[in-house]
């Protein structure tokens, strides 16, 4: 019997994406995010790695904001409404976090709660030390079995080298 029976699923393909959510660079790649997803499904797990830069102010609020949206089941369709307005996150910050949770219909009461009381901090602040520890400089980077892909520099065939990545690590398993 193969690991990859209905018994035994083949593990998912993890690939990490390091991202800021007032980085226009970021909002550039969702499209790419988008078409991965499309294509890999739930073979490949993409997960959100927060990475808030200081130089953008409300970057942190808006990497406790995902995650509590996260919790609240509607992850994805949160980071690109908010990727999809960062202009507009730059100029009105928190009440555009808690405005874009109520048009998703997330309950935007718990969104302040979690703002406010910082329930969310220690994954933000876990996930930017492990970026540093393995290098991440900018935002959005890729990690895909121990290789860093930085999209902050370029992001010019990077979705081919991430494919590229995943297709042979999904042959691996069998999958």
């Amino acid at each position: 019997m193969s690991d990859s029976s209905p018994e035994h699923p083949a593990r998912p393909v993890v690939l990490d994406i390091w991202c800021e959510l007032q980085c226009p660079d970021c909002r550039t790649a969702l499209d790419d995010v988008r078409a991965l997803r499309a294509r890999y499904g739930d073979r490949v797990d993409l997960r959100l790695r927060h990475f808030p830069l200081e130089k953008h102010k409300h970057s942190f609020a808006a990497a406790q904001a995902a995650e509590e949206a996260f919790e609240q089941g509607k992850g994805w369709p949160y980071v690109e409404a908010v990727l999809a307005g960062v202009e507009e996150l730059d100029r009105r910050g928190e009440p555009f976090l808690l405005d874009t949770a109520r048009e998703l219909g997330l309950d935007v009461e718990e969104f302040d709660t979690a703002l406010i009381d910082g329930r969310h901090i220690l994954i933000v602040d876990a996930d930017q030390a492990e970026g540093k520890a393995i290098g991440v400089t900018g935002t959005p980077t890729y990690v895909i079995d121990g290789e860093r892909l930085d999209g902050g520099k370029s992001q010019e065939g990077l979705r081919e080298r991430v494919e590229e990545i995943t297709d042979r690590l999904l042959v691996a398993e069998g999958s």
